[in-house]
């Protein structure tokens, strides 16, 4: 099944279940934010995210380093080269908006999450905003997803109370995780402290079973490598309970 919607590239990327707060002011996603409120309320505001292979996420509005003779880039396309289809990465996620409040000065504050992957087929640069056609992917569960689950859930407790510095209390113990492996799968991926490839690798996984795969090593790998160097940055991202929000 394939569907046509409006391209958001980010530098990062969503995952389904997944909040997404947005704060839109470049013009060309302003003119998204501008059509998506044309849809009725009772009707999902859908639109595609991607994290960008190769480009920038603002595009240059004004000469600057390193080149300040440089021409600022306009369109729906600028900052993704003349191909953007090659610019992003080929799995992204349809994020549905429940917020799309415009401010005073005619910016967005966008409030959406993540629903389903899709694959991207390619990309429309005619009109004020990118739009792609895409292919809905399933999420299948592969062998043993549930076994898997909770093996990742008992090494992302370690992964986090490492990297939080705590070494003999429960972090967050009041809070309830999922146990369905689909969510602890984009959970997990979206919690842990991951380079865009590594978190573009875990979203086109094939099935959960082998995302999950993929996330115990990594949880060990990295767990074993906070031990030796505890004194990493941003620690504190994970003091606080773990939510799907």
């Amino acid at each position: 099944m394939t569907v046509r919607l409006p391209l958001f590239p980010l530098n990062s990327v969503l995952f389904p279940g997944l909040v997404l707060p947005l704060n839109v002011f470049e013009e060309r996603y302003r003119a998204m934010m501008r059509d998506l409120l044309k849809t009725p309320e009772e009707e999902p505001r859908r639109f595609a995210v991607v994290a960008i292979r190769d480009g920038h996420e603002v595009a240059q509005s004004a000469p600057g380093m390193p080149d300040p003779t440089s021409i600022p880039e306009r369109g729906p396309a600028a900052g993704f080269g003349p191909e953007p289809v090659k610019a992003f990465h080929g799995v992204g996620c349809v994020a549905d908006a429940a917020t799309i409040r415009e401010r005073a000065d005619g910016t967005f504050e966008v409030l959406a999450t993540g629903t389903t992957r899709v694959r991207l087929l390619s990309v429309d640069a005619s009109g004020p905003f990118l739009t792609a056609e895409l292919e809905e992917l399933p999420e299948e569960p592969g062998d043993e997803a549930g076994a898997l689950a909770e093996g990742v859930l008992r090494a992302f407790r370690q992964y986090q109370k490492r990297l939080a510095g705590a070494r003999e209390r429960s972090l967050s113990s009041t809070a309830e995780l999922p146990d369905q492996p689909s969510v602890v799968s984009y959970l997990v991926a979206a919690a842990m402290m991951l380079d865009t490839p590594t978190k573009q690798r875990l979203l086109q996984a094939p099935d959960t079973a082998s995302r999950l795969r993929d996330e115990l090593k990594l949880l060990r790998s990295e767990t074993s490598i906070i031990r030796t160097l505890p004194s990493l940055p941003a620690s504190d991202l994970t003091r606080g309970p773990t939510s799907l929000n």
